[in-house]
């Protein structure tokens, strides 16, 4: 029988439907620079609200509360370092990188955008981007699926959880074959604000009528995780009680915005350089606001569905015990909707953006270089469906839980940041930097974070420090035993940087 909050719930992605039959429909996508960057016609708000909607995937709602309820404080660093990693992304790197995507050809991908910025034929650095984001972003979309199948699950309990995965990929990948980039965008502006609004919801109302026992924070359990290992949790003494690797690891997080694809791809989709202050200030709020409101209610949590989620290794389900908890079906249908909204912004933008890479930095410039525009729209297409399906395969392998969605998430995290954040900050801020330096950073960031994760991931550092470090020297060191950039390079620089440049 159906219910106010599965009514809600179905209604939410029938409207997610209409709005991606439309921009289907209506012509809007008439090549691929409309199908992956809007044509460059985006807002300040949608920007700002589509980077942070497609940033703050179902980990914020799941796996971020779910892992602080479970190993305590320490794990608050992580949103430290994610609000700190985002206002530093938005202050320093957003404006230029839509100045300099523009100068250097009119780029439309982060690998196009790294060769053109060096003004090369040579492909090395486009199809090692393109591999990495391939793999990398296959494995973020997983994550998506992991969280999608635990909500499905809870609101449909007679569907098995490969049914649920099954149906929520088809909503993912139904809704980004159609629409493209402005249909995504402008969805996630939208799920943007519900997410806000759901994790704003909980601790307001919960600070409004409870009177809290905190000596519960006291309490150690023992809880039995999906894997039958049991697991000991001690929410620990506060904040600053937390281990050197925590708080390490959250500034990790934070260093990884640089290199981040799906967010920073919305800073070259702005329809002019001079809007970006504007969205910078909205996302800044946004995401301190969220993550805040995040941390607080795992807090709250834990003195009040704390036990009785800890002892069935059920801590993943927070939000929704919470959700249900303090508000009826019909308001609890939209919270559990946020979640879903999470995932799918999250989602449909890397799936969006992994397509594109093939598209334009691989199938155009190796496979078929004469390839028309509508042949590169269905291609972009088809490669939605396929990765999808590989992520669908790597979902279903992993165990569940609101780890199993933090360690997803974390490993690509941690791939892109390594491999991309030194470059791509270089790139916008050095003249002399050059291609060779650009090819060096890139493979040594991202074969330093694969070899630490393998390796070296029992030292409790978080691969993408190392990483990102080594990159960075790599790029350095390389560009300055090489030669000085051509003038056509140099002029690709200073026209980006050009006084009054708002184009």
């Amino acid at each position: 029988m159906f219910n106010a909050e599965i009514i809600v719930f179905i209604g939410y992605f029938i409207i997610l439907f209409f709005v991606a039959t439309g921009f289907f429909f209506n012509g809007g996508n008439r090549n691929e620079k409309d199908y992956f960057l809007g044509g460059r016609t985006m807002g300040p708000w949608v920007t700002a609200m589509s980077a942070q909607a497609s940033d703050m995937s179902a980990w914020l709602l799941m796996g971020l509360p779910g892992s602080i309820l479970a190993f305590g404080f320490g794990q608050i660093w992580i949103g430290i370092g994610l609000a700190l990693g985002t206002a530093a992304n938005w202050i320093f790197c957003a404006k230029r990188l839509r100045q300099f995507s523009k100068a250097a050809g009119d780029s439309i991908t982060i690998p196009q955008y790294l060769t053109n910025r060096f003004a090369t034929e040579k492909k090395t650095l486009q199809i090692v981007c393109a591999i990495i984001f391939l793999v990398a972003f296959t494995v973020y979309v997983a994550s998506a699926f992991v969280a999608g199948t635990s909500v499905f699950t809870t609101l449909f309990p007679g569907i098995n959880e490969r049914t649920a995965m099954i149906i929520f990929a088809l909503i993912i990948v139904g809704y980004t074959f159609l629409g493209g980039f402005k249909a995504v965008c402008w969805t996630d502006f939208f799920q943007g604000i519900l997410m806000l609004i759901a994790l704003l919801a909980i601790p307001i109302i919960v600070t409004a009528t409870q009177d809290l026992d905190t000596s519960f924070l006291a309490n150690v359990y023992e809880y039995t995780d999906a894997s039958g290992e049991v697991v000991t949790c001690d929410f620990g003494e506060g904040l600053f009680s937390a281990s050197w690797q925590d708080v390490l690891s959250g500034l990790g997080w934070g260093l990884g915005y640089f290199g981040m694809p799906h967010i920073i791809v919305r800073f070259m989709s702005i329809e002019k350089p001079s809007m970006v202050k504007k969205s910078a200030v909205i996302a800044i709020v946004w995401v301190v606001l969220s993550i805040g409101a995040a941390c607080l209610m795992a807090y709250q949590a834990r003195m009040i569905v704390g036990e009785e989620l800890l002892t069935q290794g059920a801590q993943k389900t927070v939000f929704i015990a919470m959700a249900r908890k303090f508000f009826p079906p019909i308001v609890s249908g939209f919270l559990l909707a946020a979640i879903m909204a999470a995932s799918v912004s999250t989602a449909d933008s890397q799936l969006l953006v992994a397509s594109s890479s093939f598209t334009s930095d691989m199938y155009k410039p190796l496979i078929k270089k004469d390839a028309g525009d509508k042949e590169v729209l269905w291609v972009g297409r088809l490669a939605v469906v396929v990765i999808a399906i590989i992520a669908f395969m790597i979902a279903s392998s992993k165990g569940s839980g609101a780890q199993a969605i933090m360690n997803l998430v974390e490993n690509a995290w941690g791939m892109f940041g390594a491999a991309f954040g030194p470059t791509i900050l270089l790139s916008l801020f050095w003249r002399r930097f050059n291609y060779k330096g650009a090819c060096a950073g890139v493979i040594l960031g991202a074969l330093t974070d694969g070899l630490w994760l393998a390796f070296l991931s029992s030292t409790g550092v978080y691969e993408i420090i190392p990483g990102f470090i080594l990159g960075g020297i790599a790029a350095v060191i390389v560009t300055l035993m090489t030669k000085e950039p051509d003038k056509a390079v140099t002029d690709i620089f200073d026209s980006a940087t050009e006084a009054g440049n708002d184009n």
